[in-house]
């Protein structure tokens, strides 16, 4: 059994000084609750029917399917606005096109972990990044409620410095490599990304660790049958693999969705590393000569030159967050820095394995798949909320706050309760 990962960036603490709550999250899923902050209400006329629901441990695409199957249409006629958890409940709006029809033509959606809170029409499909926010209400376990107080020590800090705007485990699969399968994507080694794909792993146990040693095997009919029907990529490309097709083409099937997620998870790693690198030498919160800076609101961006660093109004917009420096997730249309900060950030691309040359070919070969962009190294945290107390399950601190579209909760929690292992309790939404 061959381990072909690659370690993901450590992210420092920003309050490092501070003692965390300790504890788990996420006992039981009324203990992690999302609701999402919507950019705009539905008109109530249009093709598209808006549904909020509230569902209970189920991904987001896990929900789109059964919105998919119940409508009667293709997944990609199911849109969202942001990913949400597994193990949590949450309530987001989707919306389903439907041409012509309106929800009282349909029956009443009916599922054990999913329940529909209204529905309406709106004239567009809803798309990732269309929403204001989140406000979410977390629960620790494992604690006493008097561990209220460090958390809104630290609650109270991140209000003032902003939060780190790194991208959470989850991002990169239970695995840790949908990053190597993105950059193996990018770099055109399609056998490597399907071994990291399908190969066994450490972590495998029971009939998928018998399914990965089929593939391994060669066993590629054997692997689709054995794998499981809920990870469509997977056998998508094995039931092509079986007949014969190439690698390179066995993963196109997977579609552009699959395909964009792995190279995403990707461009999240060296965003991460440049992160990491900012915190350590102090400059996550502070805009350095050759920044790219972004507007927390509108995301639109300005280079950062000695005019800017010695404007008068540039100390209490960062003080405020309504500035702040930005990170690259690398593409060929990427507002690029310069001086320092761009060699920093170039020095993560080329340690990640990859060159500029290698993401202006990946892009000349596929579409609309690596177009880049920036994204904040910090982000807002508003609304906050501490409580202690005690239910049935025993003492909780309870932490509340709302964040902005893209951002996740995992970075807010991890600065809270401290965790002494990457596993010991973190997930996250977005």
């Amino acid at each position: 059994m061959i381990d072909l990962r690659t370690r993901l960036p450590h992210i420092p603490f920003v309050t490092s000084d501070l003692t965390g709550t300790g504890g788990t999250l996420k006992q039981r899923p009324e203990d992690f609750l999302v609701e999402e902050i919507p950019l705009y209400e539905p008109c109530g006329e249009g093709e598209h029917i808006y549904i909020m629901i509230e569902k209970r441990a189920m991904a987001t695409f896990e929900a789109m399917g059964v919105i998919a199957h119940h409508f009667g249409v293709r997944h990609d006629a199911v849109g969202y606005a942001g990913l949400k958890d597994k193990h949590a409940i949450t309530r987001q709006v989707l919306s389903v096109h439907v041409p012509g029809k309106k929800p009282e033509d349909f029956p009443m959606l009916r599922h054990d972990r999913m329940s529909v809170l209204w529905v309406d029409l709106h004239t567009n499909k809803l798309r990732q990044g269309h929403l204001k926010g989140n406000r979410f209400s977390i629960k620790i376990r494992g604690v006493d409620m008097s561990r209220v107080l460090a958390a809104k020590r630290v609650l109270d800090r991140l209000s003032g410095t902003g939060v780190p705007n790194a991208f959470g485990e989850q991002r990169f699969g239970a695995l840790a490599n949908n990053h190597d399968i993105g950059r193996a994507l990018v770099l055109g080694d399609f056998q490597r990304a399907i071994d990291l794909m399908l190969l066994p792993m450490p972590e495998h146990t029971g009939p998928q660790l018998d399914a990965r040693r089929m593939y391994e095997a060669g066993d590629y009919a054997g692997a689709y049958a054995a794998f499981m029907r809920t990870l469509h990529t997977e056998r998508t490309v094995l039931r092509l693999l079986a007949k014969g097709v190439e690698p390179k083409h066995a993963l196109r099937a997977a579609g552009v969705r699959a395909l964009s997620f792995f190279v995403s998870s990707w461009q999240s790693s060296v965003f991460n590393d440049v992160l990491a690198r900012r915190i350590s030498d102090g400059t996550f919160a502070t805009l350095c000569l050759g920044d790219v800076a972004m507007h927390q609101d509108s995301r639109n961006t300005f280079s950062v030159d000695q005019g800017v660093l010695d404007a008068p109004d540039t100390a209490p917009r960062l003080a405020s967050c309504e500035i702040g420096p930005s990170g690259p997730m690398w593409g060929p249309r990427m507002r690029r820095a310069s001086g320092a900060i761009d060699s920093l950030e170039l020095e993560s691309l080329h340690q990640s394995g990859v060159t500029l040359d290698a993401i202006n070919e990946f892009d000349r070969n596929t579409r609309d798949m690596i177009e880049g962009a920036r994204r904040p190294l910090r982000i807002t945290i508003t609304d906050i909320e501490t409580e202690g107390g005690i239910d049935e399950h025993g003492h909780y601190v309870r932490c509340a706050f709302d964040l902005p579209r893209g951002a996740f909760a995992t970075n807010v929690m991890r600065e809270v309760i401290k965790p002494t292992s990457p596993d010991n309790t973190m997930s996250e939404d977005e």
